[in-house]
């Protein structure tokens, strides 16, 4: 009697490349979010575009600066400059994205939150490379992070100057003080120069400078009185 063969049902050779880039995708996923857990409890040493700078101008300004040592003044005012809507988002602005839309594309609705993924986690750039990656890891910083966070490595890694990072150092830079002494004009004026670091100067204002400074020390008083600083302040 002739046995017949039994032959094994061998899974498609497509499927298994996908495997591998779906489990590759996961422990990259995996890893990021072990990296945040970290940088809830530990302060990031440096960040890429700071390293970049540094090379290039053969070293860069940076001192971390812990919340108690910054005037919470200065937390209000970076709000009310870049994120005014900070406390009541979950990382992102659906409605300054809808805006942003509406207009073209012409205004930016990145929020704080998606600032720091983006200075601390990724490059500098537009692609959508990076826009998709920050839009994975930006909830991760939202569900790990506390606002009262997120706030302060923002200020402790954004750009302030020209190879100058960071609010103690930008304080130090501008105005020969410790971030805790900030005054409220000083803070209004350290926000203003964000978006554009390297075009504006907090010491000399030009008049368009000022106005937006006396618009970021409105604001911040706004949202002071009306709750929307309330997941930061002290």
């Amino acid at each position: 009697m002739v046995k017949r063969s039994r032959k094994s049902k061998a899974k498609p050779k497509t499927l298994r490349p996908m495997r591998w880039v779906t489990r590759a995708v996961l422990l990259i996923v995996a890893v990021v979010f072990l990296i945040v857990l970290l940088f809830s409890l530990i302060n990031p040493p440096t960040t890429l575009y700071m390293w970049k700078e540094g090379q290039r101008l053969g070293g860069v300004k940076h001192e971390w600066a812990s919340w108690d040592e910054i005037a919470p003044v200065m937390a209000r005012s970076a709000v009310a400059a870049e994120d005014a809507n900070f406390c009541l988002h979950w990382g992102f602005d659906m409605g300054a994205i809808r805006a942003a839309i509406d207009e073209g594309g012409n205004r930016g609705a990145s929020t704080l939150s998606q600032q720091v993924v983006k200075n601390v986690f990724l490059w500098h750039g537009r692609n959508y490379t990076r826009k998709a990656a920050e839009a994975v890891i930006t909830p991760m910083v939202e569900l790990v992070w506390s606002k009262r966070r997120i706030l302060e490595v923002y200020l402790n890694v954004a750009e302030f100057d020209e190879g100058v990072f960071g609010i103690k150092a930008a304080a130090a830079h501008y105005f020969a003080v410790e971030p805790s002494g900030l005054t409220p004009v000083q803070a209004a004026r350290l926000a203003a120069v964000l978006p554009d670091p390297k075009g504006r100067n907090a010491e000399t204002p030009t008049a368009r400078l000022r106005k937006r400074s006396a618009s970021i020390l409105d604001g911040a008083e706004t949202i002071r009185r009306d709750g929307r600083a309330a997941c930061f302040a002290q």
